[in-house]
């Protein structure tokens, strides 16, 4: 199935494509979520924000998306790092300073998805610290559990927001070879175990059921055939819609449902990276997405999507201090010429992706 006219029609009615730097108008009756990538912290932005006095300061990474995120009714990451103390590191065992989570909540983020290949970097006192740390800022979380008793009070993950129910599910491929040890849990793709979460969500009796699963084949911009098959599996088990993670690179976006059918089902199979140190070609940017709901006699729809790019620009481009995160509708003004060339080539580069077919 290719991402067609006849899809994308159906949408041209209900919703405005708009630029990065505008947002979707919300009312009592609808409810807008916003979806980001991976929230990474690699060396080189542990050392950019590391200030004289031993602290840390992000402040600057997310000011040019802060008024994005903070519109949305509900905002939701996937934080693939731990927070699991010092010594902070990059790659390939992430631990990122406190201060990264506190700039994540301020900027406006409510929800984290935390089932990553990572999740296990530093070991069970890294995966209980992050969730500790989470829990202390009030961040909503998904994916990860100090234990049976944490999982079963906690997932699924139901919101309540302006009187919409959404129930989140989360789950990853592995955790990178590191076994996860009593009682901590991760979430893993498992199938029995899937439905059975599935089945809780819907007795739940949610208006919406998200799934955001952590998958894929790294820096493959086509979603694999295990995806594809996967994210059926799901839709046909009850869960609404899907977002993806893992590959670092954005993906096609697939809306599934015939012409005729009232519902929609997006399927969002990796939005890329949303703020890294990476800076291979597809890999130096990502996607949001932002779903528009509305109720109608007491039914829940999708009422609409929209798309947008972001791009990180580091300091050895910009010879600033800080990594900045920045959105599609950026004024290029503010960018030297190295960075409006990498902007300009990340942002055609992955528009070419989004047009792409997916195999099916």
């Amino acid at each position: 199935m290719t991402i067609s006219s006849k899809f994308i029609s159906w949408l041209l009615p209900a919703v405005i494509w708009l630029s990065a730097t505008t947002v979707f108008a919300s009312s009592a009756d609808t409810l807008s979520i916003y979806f980001a990538g991976d929230l990474m912290q690699h060396e080189a932005q542990i050392n950019a924000a590391r200030q004289a006095d031993g602290s840390y300061d992000y402040s600057r990474c997310f000011a040019h998306v802060k008024p994005e995120i903070r519109y949305a009714d509900i905002a939701v990451g996937n934080l693939e790092v731990t927070l699991g103390g010092k010594p902070y590191r990059g790659y390939p065992a992430f631990s990122a300073p406190d201060e990264y989570l506190y700039a994540i909540r301020d900027a406006g983020f409510d929800v984290l998805m935390t089932a990553n290949n990572h999740c296990m970097d530093r070991g069970s006192k890294g995966l209980v610290r992050t969730i500790n740390m989470l829990d202390s800022l009030k961040l909503k979380r998904a994916g990860t559990y100090k234990s049976q008793h944490d999982r079963i009070h906690n997932y699924p993950l139901l919101i309540v927001k302006k009187g919409f129910k959404i129930a989140f599910l989360n789950a990853t491929y592995g955790t990178n070879g590191i076994p996860v040890s009593k009682p901590n849990i991760v979430n893993f793709l498992d199938r029995s175990q899937m439905k059975a979460d599935i089945l809780k969500a819907r007795l739940m009796k949610p208006d919406i059921i998200i799934a955001f699963m952590h998958w894929g084949n790294e820096y493959e911009t086509t979603p694999s055939s295990s995806q594809i098959e996967l994210a059926e599996w799901l839709l046909d088990l009850g869960v609404d819609h899907i977002i993806g993670s893992h590959p670092h690179v954005v993906q096609p976006i697939e809306l599934i449902g015939k012409s005729e059918a009232p519902q929609k089902h997006l399927v969002v199979y990796s939005l890329g990276n949303y703020i890294s140190n990476m800076s291979a070609r597809h890999t130096d940017g990502g996607m949001t997405v932002k779903l528009l709901f509305k109720r109608t006699n007491g039914i829940t729809r999708l009422l609409s999507y929209e798309h947008s790019l972001v791009w990180t620009s580091r300091p050895t481009l910009s010879g600033n201090s800080n990594f900045v995160l920045y959105p599609m509708g950026v004024d290029r003004k503010l960018l030297n010429t190295n960075e409006a060339f990498r902007m300009n080539r990340y942002m055609n580069d992955t528009e070419n992706i989004l047009k792409s077919s997916i195999n099916r």
